[in-house]
């Protein structure tokens, strides 16, 4: 009998899969504990309609991230830091610090997890940083620190 999983079931599959199993399985476990339904056409209709709204939010989401990096790409990010004698600033520059500059900066949202630095912003300069997006498309930003 052919079913589609409602929930991930071990050794027979994940959630949203058509699946193949003994009738008395079905009947007797699957069935009747919600964890699987009849494949008959609303169910095979509802799961490729689940399918569809999957991959066009994949593709949504990778061609944001696409536009987003592109927008980017190559751009310097100025951050004020304050700073005591010898030049050493209070505290570090954190990557939700960088979030935020870019935001106000260059108006794209990017979350504070995934601004990549490679060490600990301590003192002025001229750092890189990495802004992962969706889908391992990623840019790298200069991130300049100043009084």
């Amino acid at each position: 009998m052919k079913v589609v999983l409602l929930q991930d079931v071990k050794s027979i599959g994940k959630k949203g899969e058509l699946v193949n199993v003994s009738d008395g399985y079905a009947r007797n476990f699957l069935l009747p504990r919600k964890l699987a339904k009849e494949a008959n056409a609303q169910a095979m209709n509802e799961l490729k309609n689940a399918e569809a709204a999957k991959a066009y939010k994949i593709k949504t989401e990778t061609e944001q991230a696409k536009a987003s990096a592109e927008a980017l790409s190559g751009k310097t990010v100025k951050i004020a830091a304050k700073a005591g004698q010898g030049g050493k600033i209070f505290g570090s520059v954190t990557a939700k610090e960088i979030a935020e500059e870019i935001k106000k900066q260059y108006g794209v949202e990017v979350d504070k997890r995934k601004v990549v630095l490679d060490l600990d912003i301590k003192a002025f300069g001229t750092y890189q940083a990495e802004v992962k997006f969706y889908g391992g498309i990623s840019t790298t930003v200069n991130v300049v620190v100043h009084e």
